[in-house]
């Protein structure tokens, strides 16, 4: 069950969103658009919208443009020049520019002159030059000379004036920024968010373990010895079990954490004990690492608050299991400041990649001090001397092979779908992948809490068997860690 403060952040999230898709009766009035009007590139269609691209929207997903169904699309010029400026580079975001830009090229001269069909049963896709300043952006001042409000002035030309023949199609700019969607109603036009892969009801992918109560005491006590066939419980389970979906079992004052088995179908009890040194503080904590160093699921996504030991206890389990892999690897995406690539930052590229890569060395000490006494004491400094153990930003990481690799991809939110697909897909035999995060803190300017990868993943692989997803609620970190991230 989602914090109350955290209900609040989400409804407020929704409600900011659901500004970019209202239109309002006079802002459809002045664009002499209804809900059944058309407006068209070409007098030849008569179905369907024109909607413009932002650059972001592309960057975000390369293959965008076919999830618009019937509608044509229009790419202002000055989107493709920006593609120029990312084509170069090793970085997702870089190999995504250079896809489509391949496409787009696969399409003959009627691009330039009418509109090229996408596919078969989907709309044509139309580059558009440079237009001469409409009306709207004069009187709103707006420099032509940033792309921003080049990409406007192409959606004001392409809305039809007032008397104009033919049909009238809503003509609708498609931005991930805020900002230039905000800028487009301010002048009277049409602006949504892309949304093709939102991911609804995001509170039900943090929700609390099942807690059944009743559970006769013989039950339990059998738990605790050997595994419990799903039939033993049918009366007590409200409702079907997802694959590795965790339960606590009560009677009384007797309990006993528990979690569904789809490959054998049954419930068997978690098992718990120390990792690396670390110890599980409370029953999530307990999940997480069960499914951590368990070898037939392959992939986990932890959430959670700060503070709540996810990144702790992915990295205890990667040390607790590093003679089951051939390399550790820890690695968290970079979110340029102010829209800026690293490669600004001074020094060498340890230097730059120092402040991103801290956090993980902060808990890599925490585990040390924790195992010091410990015979199986992980000493991290001798593992990363001899490349068992590689920390570094994600962008670094992406090429390398990922056969027989426990990987930890930190502050996963912060990635798109995309990103998130383009990693689990280059799994090799014997690699786990783990994503942690929290979908409630976001610092990737064109991403939130239903766009982003980590909920991606969650909502995706639901109920597939060699995945797992644990929400961890209680902050462990300290006393008042957890009071500021309550009340602050």
């Amino acid at each position: 069950m989602l914090e109350q403060g955290k209900k609040e952040k989400l409804v407020e999230t929704e409600k900011d969103f659901a500004l970019d898709t209202v239109i309002s009766e006079n802002t459809a009035k002045n664009l002499g658009v209804n809900g059944k009007s058309d407006v068209k590139i070409n007098d030849s269609d008569d179905n369907g919208k024109v909607l413009v691209l932002d650059t972001n929207v592309i960057l975000h997903d390369p293959d965008c443009i076919n999830s618009f169904e019937d509608n044509d699309v229009v790419i202002p010029i000055g989107v493709i020049e920006e593609l120029d400026n990312f084509k170069k580079g090793s970085e997702i975001i870089n190999h995504n520019a250079r896809k489509f830009i391949r496409e787009i090229d696969g399409h003959d001269d009627s691009l330039f002159n009418g509109g090229s069909l996408i596919a078969p049963g989907k709309g044509k896709i139309s580059v558009k030059l440079e237009s001469v300043k409409q009306e709207a952006l004069k009187e709103g001042g707006f420099d032509l000379n940033k792309v921003d409000h080049q990409i406007l002035n192409t959606v004001a030309a392409l809305v039809p004036s007032e008397g104009s023949k033919g049909t009238k199609r809503p003509v609708i700019l498609v931005s991930k920024d805020t900002n230039l969607r905000m800028k487009a109603r301010a002048i009277g036009l049409l602006a949504e968010d892309y949304t093709s892969d939102y991911v609804e009801n995001v509170e039900k992918l943090c929700k609390d373990p099942q807690i059944i109560e009743g559970v006769p005491s013989e039950l339990i006590d059998q738990l605790y010895k050997d595994e419990l066939g799903l039939e033993s419980l049918d009366e007590l389970v409200s409702k079907p079990l997802l694959a590795n979906e965790f339960l606590i079992l009560r009677n009384g004052s007797k309990s006993v954490l528990t979690t569904f088995d789809a490959n054998s179908g049954s419930v068997r009890k978690v098992h718990v004990g120390l990792c690396a040194g670390i110890r599980a503080r409370n029953a999530e904590q307990n999940f997480a690492l069960d499914v951590l160093t368990n070898e037939k699921i392959k992939l986990v996504s932890i959430t959670g608050k700060a503070g709540t030991g996810k990144t702790l206890l992915a990295l205890a389990a990667a040390l607790e299991q590093k003679s089951r892999y051939r390399q550790i690897y820890l690695a968290r995406p970079i979110v340029p400041l102010s829209n800026k690539d690293i490669g600004y930052l001074p020094g060498d590229i340890s230097s730059k990649i120092s402040p991103y890569t801290q956090p993980l060395f902060d808990n890599l000490g925490v585990i040390q001090s924790q195992s010091r006494e410990s015979k199986n004491s992980p000493h991290f400094r001798d593992l990363i001397e001899d490349e068992k153990l590689v920390i570094s930003a994600l962008s670094y990481i992406r090429g390398r092979s990922l056969a027989k690799i426990f990987f930890i991809v930190d502050e996963a939110q912060n990635l798109t779908p995309h990103e998130v697909k383009t990693i689990v897909t280059r799994a090799g035999e014997g690699t786990k992948i783990i994503f942690t995060g929290d979908i409630f803190q976001i610092d990737h300017p064109f991403l939130n809490t239903q766009s982003n990868g980590l909920s991606h993943v969650i909502k995706k692989m639901e109920d597939q068997k060699m995945f797992a997803h644990v929400n961890l609620e209680k902050g462990e970190r300290s006393e008042l860690a957890e009071l500021a991230a309550n009340l602050l």
